[in-house]
């Protein structure tokens, strides 16, 4: 992630919160005309990429108050040149410990278990089938969220079940998928090495994200790539 985007999510970020705790007169009755719901709308979406940070509240009012402080000209407390090179390695080590208590958390769910990459694996229905392996091709219904319960990817909001070969996807599925015998559903809880990585997967998947799916194994074989992705395919 950019210092450009990290510092104008932060600026977005910050005005949302600004505007939500704000005078009943800033507040969704008075957003009147298009423009006042598509800015609002703005501040919604720079709302949820900033959740990287993982701010407290009183992290969000020091934010706040660096905003201030731009939009008045008023003299900054630190200097932008210096502090704001640092903003990428604190998203990186935020998003890093938020993910290692989700994933310590995952392990002690009953019947979860941890392999040795990591990931945490649930069956939450056994199959009766074959299971695949990495060089089979499978058929399977997914939903994949974040930590925080934000739907990045559905099949079954698509109303169509993904067929892809399962060493062309993220280490999670090649894993977690050939546990499964064919009828079987489990949740993967991904970390980010075994995921999208330092990378993510822009604009839904933030980096080094933990991720979290929902996998049901309906066959093995069958011709097609469709390889899950950070969101979803437009309609035909």
């Amino acid at each position: 992630m950019r210092l450009g985007v990290l510092a104008a999510a932060v600026i977005g970020f910050t005005g949302m919160q600004a505007l939500a705790q704000a005078p009943a007169s800033s507040s969704s009755a008075s957003l009147k005309t298009e423009d006042d719901k598509a800015i609002y709308a703005l501040g919604l979406s720079i709302g949820r990429s900033i959740k990287i940070f993982d701010l407290s509240p009183a992290e969000i009012e020091i934010v706040k108050k660096g905003l201030t402080d731009s939009l008045t000209n008023a003299k900054p407390a630190v200097e932008l040149d210096t502090y704001g090179p640092k903003l990428q390695a604190l998203a990186k080590g935020r998003q890093e410990k938020v993910g290692q208590k989700f994933l310590e958390d995952a392990a002690k769910e009953k019947g979860a278990v941890k392999l040795p990459s990591g990931i945490i694996f649930k069956e939450l229905k056994a199959g009766t089938g074959a299971s695949p392996k990495a060089t089979d091709t499978v058929k399977v219904n997914y939903r994949g969220t974040l930590t925080n319960g934000t739907e990045f990817d559905s099949s079954y909001k698509r109303g169509e079940p993904a067929e892809f070969p399962l060493n062309g996807v993220i280490p999670c599925w090649t894993e977690g998928v050939q546990k499964l015998k064919v009828g079987g559903k489990a949740q993967l809880v991904c970390p980010a090495k075994q995921a999208y990585g330092e990378q993510g997967s822009p604009p839904t998947i933030p980096p080094n994200a933990t991720l979290v799916f929902e996998v049901e194994l309906l066959g093995i074989g069958g011709q097609g790539a469709d390889v899950p992705r950070a969101t979803p395919e437009p309609k035909k």
